[in-house]
Protein backbone atom coordinates (compact mmCIF):
# COMPACT_ATOMS: atom_id res chain seq x y z
CA UNK A 1 0.00 0.00 0.00
CA UNK A 2 2.96 2.36 1.16
CA UNK A 3 4.65 1.70 -2.61
CA UNK A 4 1.61 2.35 -4.55
CA UNK A 5 1.05 5.51 -2.53
CA UNK A 6 4.77 6.57 -3.15
CA UNK A 7 4.55 5.78 -7.10
CA UNK A 8 1.14 8.02 -7.05
CA UNK A 9 2.86 11.05 -5.35
CA UNK A 10 6.02 10.63 -7.38
CA UNK A 11 3.53 10.69 -10.70
CA UNK A 12 1.54 13.65 -9.46
CA UNK A 13 5.21 15.39 -8.57
CA UNK A 14 6.36 14.63 -12.36
CA UNK A 15 3.18 15.99 -13.72
CA UNK A 16 2.63 19.12 -12.49
CA UNK A 17 4.25 22.59 -13.93
CA UNK A 18 7.20 23.09 -12.01
CA UNK A 19 7.92 26.62 -10.33
CA UNK A 20 10.83 28.58 -12.43
CA UNK A 21 12.47 29.06 -8.91
CA UNK A 22 12.75 25.20 -8.49
CA UNK A 23 13.47 23.85 -12.10
CA UNK A 24 15.60 27.00 -13.72
CA UNK A 25 18.26 26.26 -10.51
CA UNK A 26 17.84 22.45 -11.07
CA UNK A 27 18.46 23.46 -14.89
CA UNK A 28 21.22 25.69 -13.78
CA UNK A 29 23.42 23.08 -11.42
CA UNK A 30 23.69 20.67 -14.28
CA UNK A 31 27.44 22.98 -15.51
CA UNK A 32 28.69 23.32 -12.80
CA UNK A 33 28.11 19.50 -11.71
CA UNK A 34 29.58 18.11 -14.98
CA UNK A 35 32.98 20.44 -14.80
CA UNK A 36 32.92 19.65 -11.08
CA UNK A 37 32.69 16.02 -11.52
CA UNK A 38 34.34 15.21 -14.60
CA UNK A 39 35.00 18.60 -16.78
CA UNK A 40 32.66 18.06 -19.16
CA UNK A 41 30.91 20.11 -21.16
CA UNK A 42 27.08 20.30 -21.37
CA UNK A 43 25.50 19.90 -25.26
CA UNK A 44 23.16 17.69 -27.33
CA UNK A 45 23.91 17.98 -30.62
CA UNK A 46 27.68 17.19 -30.28
CA UNK A 47 26.24 13.63 -29.97
CA UNK A 48 25.72 13.58 -33.74
CA UNK A 49 29.34 13.94 -34.24
CA UNK A 50 30.02 10.85 -31.65
CA UNK A 51 27.43 8.79 -33.59
CA UNK A 52 29.02 9.49 -37.33
CA UNK A 53 32.29 8.97 -35.19
CA UNK A 54 31.35 5.62 -34.11
CA UNK A 55 30.52 4.28 -37.60
CA UNK A 56 32.76 1.67 -39.09
CA UNK A 57 35.45 2.11 -42.12
CA UNK A 58 37.08 4.93 -43.50
CA UNK A 59 35.90 8.48 -42.13
CA UNK A 60 36.85 11.86 -42.60
CA UNK A 61 39.18 13.00 -40.09
CA UNK A 62 36.57 15.53 -38.05
CA UNK A 63 35.01 11.64 -37.07
CA UNK A 64 38.52 10.24 -36.58
CA UNK A 65 39.02 10.49 -32.75
CA UNK A 66 37.94 8.42 -29.24
CA UNK A 67 33.91 8.52 -29.32
CA UNK A 68 34.60 6.06 -26.28
CA UNK A 69 35.47 9.21 -23.98
CA UNK A 70 31.86 10.76 -24.93
CA UNK A 71 29.76 7.36 -23.79
CA UNK A 72 28.52 9.70 -20.97
CA UNK A 73 26.86 12.22 -23.31
CA UNK A 74 25.16 9.30 -25.53
CA UNK A 75 23.57 7.82 -22.34
CA UNK A 76 22.59 11.65 -21.34
CA UNK A 77 20.97 11.59 -24.89
CA UNK A 78 19.60 8.16 -24.65
CA UNK A 79 17.97 9.39 -21.18
CA UNK A 80 15.65 11.90 -22.98
CA UNK A 81 14.51 10.09 -25.10
CA UNK A 82 13.41 7.78 -22.60
CA UNK A 83 12.13 10.12 -20.40
CA UNK A 84 10.33 11.60 -23.29
CA UNK A 85 8.41 8.07 -23.76
CA UNK A 86 7.88 8.38 -19.91
CA UNK A 87 6.06 11.52 -20.25
CA UNK A 88 3.56 10.06 -22.36
CA UNK A 89 2.13 7.44 -20.20
CA UNK A 90 2.79 10.13 -16.93
CA UNK A 91 1.00 12.90 -18.65
CA UNK A 92 -2.90 13.22 -17.75
CA UNK A 93 -3.75 13.20 -21.21
CA UNK A 94 -6.49 16.30 -20.81
CA UNK A 95 -7.33 18.24 -23.63
CA UNK A 96 -4.95 21.27 -24.52
CA UNK A 97 -6.29 24.51 -23.53
CA UNK A 98 -5.16 27.44 -25.63
CA UNK A 99 -5.96 31.32 -26.11
CA UNK A 100 -8.99 32.04 -28.35
CA UNK A 101 -6.19 33.84 -30.02
CA UNK A 102 -4.18 31.25 -30.61
CA UNK A 103 -6.90 28.97 -31.46
CA UNK A 104 -7.67 31.30 -34.48
CA UNK A 105 -4.15 31.54 -35.79
CA UNK A 106 -3.92 27.25 -35.82
CA UNK A 107 -7.64 27.36 -37.48
CA UNK A 108 -5.98 30.42 -40.34
CA UNK A 109 -3.53 27.70 -40.90
CA UNK A 110 -5.94 24.82 -41.44
CA UNK A 111 -4.96 22.97 -38.18
CA UNK A 112 -8.15 21.92 -35.68
CA UNK A 113 -8.86 22.69 -31.72
CA UNK A 114 -5.49 20.31 -30.48
CA UNK A 115 -6.90 17.73 -28.30
CA UNK A 116 -3.19 16.55 -27.18
CA UNK A 117 -0.14 18.10 -26.67
CA UNK A 118 0.64 18.05 -30.77
CA UNK A 119 -1.54 18.40 -33.67
CA UNK A 120 -2.60 15.10 -35.05
CA UNK A 121 -2.80 16.84 -38.96
CA UNK A 122 1.26 17.44 -38.13
CA UNK A 123 2.62 14.38 -35.88
CA UNK A 124 0.21 11.56 -36.94
CA UNK A 125 2.21 8.44 -38.80
CA UNK A 126 -0.10 9.04 -41.81
CA UNK A 127 1.56 12.13 -42.38
CA UNK A 128 4.50 10.26 -43.62
CA UNK A 129 2.99 8.99 -46.15
CA UNK A 130 3.03 12.27 -48.02
CA UNK A 131 6.26 13.63 -49.82
CA UNK A 132 6.12 16.84 -48.26
CA UNK A 133 6.67 15.64 -44.77
CA UNK A 134 9.91 13.73 -45.90
CA UNK A 135 10.87 16.61 -47.72
CA UNK A 136 10.61 19.00 -44.49
CA UNK A 137 11.71 16.31 -42.25
CA UNK A 138 14.93 15.66 -43.85
CA UNK A 139 15.17 19.54 -45.05
CA UNK A 140 14.70 20.37 -41.30
CA UNK A 141 16.96 17.80 -39.90
CA UNK A 142 19.95 18.54 -42.46
CA UNK A 143 19.27 22.72 -41.51
CA UNK A 144 19.38 21.45 -37.60
CA UNK A 145 22.40 19.25 -37.57
CA UNK A 146 24.74 20.85 -39.83
CA UNK A 147 23.89 24.97 -38.17
CA UNK A 148 24.61 23.07 -34.63
CA UNK A 149 27.93 21.53 -36.35
CA UNK A 150 28.58 24.69 -37.83
CA UNK A 151 28.04 26.77 -35.17
CA UNK A 152 29.93 24.83 -32.62
CA UNK A 153 26.97 24.04 -30.42
CA UNK A 154 23.14 23.81 -30.01
CA UNK A 155 20.86 25.75 -27.51
CA UNK A 156 21.68 23.56 -24.82
CA UNK A 157 25.85 24.35 -25.43
CA UNK A 158 25.22 27.77 -25.67
CA UNK A 159 22.93 29.04 -23.61
CA UNK A 160 23.31 26.82 -21.54
CA UNK A 161 27.05 25.73 -21.03
CA UNK A 162 28.35 28.62 -23.06
CA UNK A 163 26.79 31.47 -21.35
CA UNK A 164 27.77 29.93 -17.90
CA UNK A 165 31.28 29.99 -18.61
CA UNK A 166 31.00 33.90 -19.97
CA UNK A 167 31.86 32.71 -23.56
CA UNK A 168 30.67 35.92 -25.71
CA UNK A 169 30.31 33.80 -29.06
CA UNK A 170 28.13 31.71 -27.29
CA UNK A 171 26.11 35.10 -26.66
CA UNK A 172 25.82 35.66 -30.02
CA UNK A 173 24.75 32.29 -30.59
CA UNK A 174 21.94 32.95 -28.35
CA UNK A 175 21.05 36.21 -29.46
CA UNK A 176 20.85 34.59 -32.92
CA UNK A 177 18.95 31.69 -32.05
CA UNK A 178 15.89 34.36 -30.42
CA UNK A 179 15.93 36.16 -34.07
CA UNK A 180 15.76 33.03 -36.02
CA UNK A 181 13.08 31.70 -33.60
CA UNK A 182 11.27 34.69 -33.78
CA UNK A 183 11.81 34.94 -37.76
CA UNK A 184 10.46 30.80 -37.85
CA UNK A 185 7.32 31.71 -35.39
CA UNK A 186 6.25 34.50 -37.61
CA UNK A 187 7.17 34.12 -41.16
CA UNK A 188 8.37 30.24 -41.89
CA UNK A 189 6.42 28.06 -39.87
CA UNK A 190 2.59 29.06 -40.91
CA UNK A 191 3.83 28.83 -44.49
CA UNK A 192 5.14 25.65 -43.92
CA UNK A 193 2.42 23.94 -42.04
CA UNK A 194 -0.33 25.68 -44.84
CA UNK A 195 1.81 23.92 -47.54
CA UNK A 196 2.28 20.46 -45.36
CA UNK A 197 -1.51 20.10 -44.89
CA UNK A 198 -2.57 21.83 -48.03
CA UNK A 199 -3.86 20.14 -50.64
CA UNK A 200 -2.31 17.56 -53.00
CA UNK A 201 0.25 15.13 -51.37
Amino acid sequence: MGAKREVKDLQEIMTQLWPWYVSGPLLGLIVPLLLWLGNKDFGISANLRHICAMWPGKKPAFFQYDWRGQTWNLVFMLGLVAGGWVATFLYPGDSVHLNPTVLERLHAWGLGSPQSIVPPELFATSVLASWKAWAYLLGGGFLIGFGARYGGGCTSGHAISGLAMLQLPSLVAVVFFFVGGLISAWWIVPRVVVWLIGGGA
